[in-house]
């Protein structure tokens, strides 16, 4: 193993990093938006929040990992260009593993918004039925 080997994941956690903080700062949005909303005690959002908790927890996990596989890859890197080939290979195999646990916190947090999604798409096909029966 050489030196580029760890390099090459440099660029795809750099944008993986750029991808968790954007979704990190639409979460933000969000939640922002439902406390400054003149209904935030209502059902609907009341039914969000510990998807919101979880979903904030997740984050902050998943962009730890993230920053902990960038560095021990950079640590890996600098290991074989030391020349210390087995320390080389063993911090470059933990970053692999810790870049693929934020992937995986990352899927977990992709399938709570789709629920949180699912939960608001709900209550609009009930307000539209509750529109039909009222105006029958």
């Amino acid at each position: 193993m050489n030196l580029t080997t760890p390099a090459l994941l440099f660029p795809a956690i750099s944008l993986l990093l750029l991808a968790y903080t954007n979704r990190f700062l639409t979460l933000a949005q969000v939640i922002r938006q439902l406390n400054s909303s003149s209904d935030r005690g209502g059902e609907l959002v009341q039914c969000q929040l510990p998807g919101l908790k979880r979903r904030i927890l997740l984050t902050k996990y998943m962009q730890s990992f993230g920053v902990f596989s960038f560095l021990l890859c950079a640590l890996s890197m600098f290991a074989l260009f030391m020349e210390a080939e087995l320390p080389g290979k063993l911090l470059f195999g933990a970053s692999i593993l810790a870049l693929a646990l934020s992937l995986v916190l990352s899927l977990v947090e992709v399938l709570l918004s789709t629920d949180a999604l699912s939960l608001v798409v709900k209550d609009l096909e009930s307000a539209r039925v509750s529109a039909e029966v009222s105006g029958s």
